[in-house]
Order: structure tokens, then C-alpha cells, then sequence
């Protein structure tokens, strides 16, 4: 059983940035596949960015790229997200993810159905 526990949300102006951490409890992290979705109200969860366990494969939804950046440090657990630029369209929950049944191997976007422990969520808020 893996415990996430997200931190960084909060409210924000558009152009604004923020950086969400996600600090996951697991000798293993390395092993797992990391992803960061949001939610909004009345939508559905959305990928924004995922991460290999390597760190070397990244997948971010067309709607951050160029403004988002994920990244992990293996050596202190932990899955960052780094949101620059932020738009009113960015406020939601934000919820990282992790599995560990492809032993950190990302060969493509997985769905939030193919992630087995979730975080509780952290709001962020842009206003325009």
C-alpha cells in the first residue's frame, strides 16, 4: 500500500506559477509510474503529465505543454509538478497518481483506470 500526500496548491493570478509536490511512502518509488490528472467541476479527470520511474519518458496533455513541467527525485520519493503561465482554464483538483505493475516503464499516457493509488488532491485556483 503506497500513501501520497500532495502539497503546493493554493490560489494564484493568471500568469502566475506554482509548484505541487507529491511525496509518496515506498522504498520502491523508482519502480512506480507517476501521474498528475485534475479535475474540475462537472469534468472529467484529465491527465496533465506523467512520468517513467527513470524519469525519462514524460507525457504532458497538449493543454500545458510548454507550461507544466513533471519531474521526480527518486531519492527523496517525491513527484513535482511545476505549472508556469497558469490560466483560469488550470483551476481544478489536482491529483497525483502512481502503479507500480509496469515497474516504472511508461511506453505511452496511461488512463486514470490504470492508476492504483491516488492522493487526496489539492485545489488550485487561478483567477483572471
Amino acid at each position: 500500500q503506497v500513501q501520497l500526500v500532495e502539497s503546493g496548491g493554493g490560489l494564484v493570478q493568471a500568469g502566475g506559477s506554482l509548484r505541487l509536490s507529491c511525496a509518496a511512502s515506498t522504498r520502491t518509488f523508482s519502480t512506480y509510474v507517476m501521474g498528475w490528472f485534475r479535475q474540475a467541476p462537472g469534468k472529467e479527470r484529465e491527465s496533465v503529465a506523467q512520468i517513467s520511474g527513470s524519469g525519462g519518458n514524460i507525457y504532458y496533455a497538449d493543454s500545458v505543454k510548454g507550461r507544466f513541467t513533471i519531474s521526480r527525485d527518486n531519492a527523496k520519493n517525491t513527484v513535482f509538478l511545476q505549472m508556469n503561465s497558469l490560466k483560469p482554464e488550470d483551476t481544478a483538483v489536482y491529483y497525483c497518481a502512481a502503479d507500480s505493475r509496469f515497474l516504472g516503464v511508461l511506453r505511452t499516457r496511461l488512463g486514470p483506470n490504470e492508476y492504483g493509488y491516488w492522493g487526496q488532491g489539492t485545489q488550485v485556483t487561478v483567477s483572471s
